[in-house]
């Protein structure tokens, strides 16, 4: 047997066949997180400003700026006003409720354009309260049709 015919060597071989499998290795790793991402969509409402106006004729408008920076759609279902349930979501727009929290009069106002967001979306809510005491901080929260509650504190001036 003559050994004038040369092959690759064994480190050079081995060399290929690593740089082979680390290049496997990342694109099956690149696959399994696009495949992941969507599976886990998630709903996250951020309030970007929240904020209270006096009204000439007596009370506050209270203006909430939501934004949805979740990867999927998040509707909001109801508006809290210090743990009370005070909008309703009826057919795509709010409706106030009968039952105003302690302290404020029966008058409460609610009034939003869209409350499906998706992801990206802001929507502005408007709550006009009428008879509402003066400085006093008032916990203001977005409750999601999947659960999720999102508070927000506001100073009537």
């Amino acid at each position: 047997m003559s050994r004038s015919r040369s092959g690759i060597s064994p480190v050079v071989a081995t060399v290929i066949l690593v740089a082979i499998a680390i290049v496997i290795a990342i694109a099956v790793a690149f696959w399994a997180t696009g495949l992941v991402g969507v599976f886990t969509r998630y709903e996250k409402i951020e309030i970007t400003s929240a904020y209270a106006i006096p009204q000439q004729q007596g009370g506050y408008q209270i203006t909430i700026a939501a934004k949805n920076s979740g990867s999927s759609p998040a509707t909001i279902d109801q508006v809290l006003l210090n743990g009370v349930p005070v909008c309703q979501a009826s057919g795509g727009s709010l409706s106030s409720t009968s039952t105003p929290p302690p302290g404020f009069s029966d008058s409460i106002k609610c009034d939003a354009k869209s409350l499906a967001l998706k992801p990206g979306e802001t929507v502005r809510i408007n709550i006009t309260l009428n008879n509402a005491p003066a400085g006093v901080t008032v916990e203001v929260a977005l409750h999601s049709a999947s659960g999720k509650l999102y508070p927000y504190s506001v100073l009537l001036p």
